[in-house]
C-alpha cells in the first residue's frame, strides 16, 4: 500500500472495515480478537462476514492506532469515546481515544483512535511508525 492516507475497504454484508497500513503499530488486537476474520497469512486478510458485526466492531475498536475503522450497514460509523483520553506511555507514545481532529501533512483528519509520536522522528508524522525511539516498546 502507498503512503499518504490509502485506506482499503473489506465489504460485508453488515459491516465495513477499512485498514490503513500505514498507520497499523502490530499490535495484533484484531488477530488475537478475531482470528478467523483477521488472518495476516490469508488473503484477503481481513473477512467481515466471519463474525457477526457488533463483535467485529468491538473488536476493531481495540485496535489502539487507528488503522483498522468501521462502518455498520446500519448504525453508521463508529462513535468516539468520550470524554477524550489521552495517555503517554513510557517511551512517549501518545495513544489517544475520543472526539479527535489530527491534523496532517495531508490536511486535517477526523479520528476516533491513534498513536501519535512523541520523539518527532516518525516518517508518518504525527503518527506514530516505529522509527524513533518513542515506537521502540510495543502497544500490545
Amino acid at each position: 500500500m502507498s503512503s499518504g492516507t490509502a485506506k482499503k475497504a473489506y465489504e460485508g454484508q453488515s459491516i465495513t472495515v477499512t485498514f490503513e497500513a500505514r498507520r497499523c503499530l502490530h499490535a495484533a488486537e484484531c488477530v488475537r480478537g478475531l482470528p478467523e476474520v483477521f488472518d495476516p497469512g490469508r488473503r484477503p486478510w481481513i473477512r467481515p462476514d466471519g463474525a457477526e458485526a457488533e463483535l467485529l466492531a468491538e473488536v476493531v475498536r481495540r485496535c489502539p492506532s487507528g488503522a483498522l475503522q468501521y462502518e455498520l450497514a446500519v448504525g453508521g460509523a463508529e462513535n468516539p469515546d468520550r470524554p477524550t483520553r489521552i495517555t503517554r506511555n513510557s517511551t512517549g507514545q501518545l495513544a489517544v481515544r475520543g472526539e479527535l481532529r489530527v491534523d496532517t501533512p495531508q490536511g486535517v483528519r477526523a479520528e476516533t483512535r491513534a498513536v501519535l509520536c512523541g520523539c518527532g522522528q516518525s516518517r508518518s508524522q504525527p503518527y506514530c511508525d516505529h522509527t524513533g525511539p518513542c515506537g521502540q516498546t510495543p502497544l500490545g
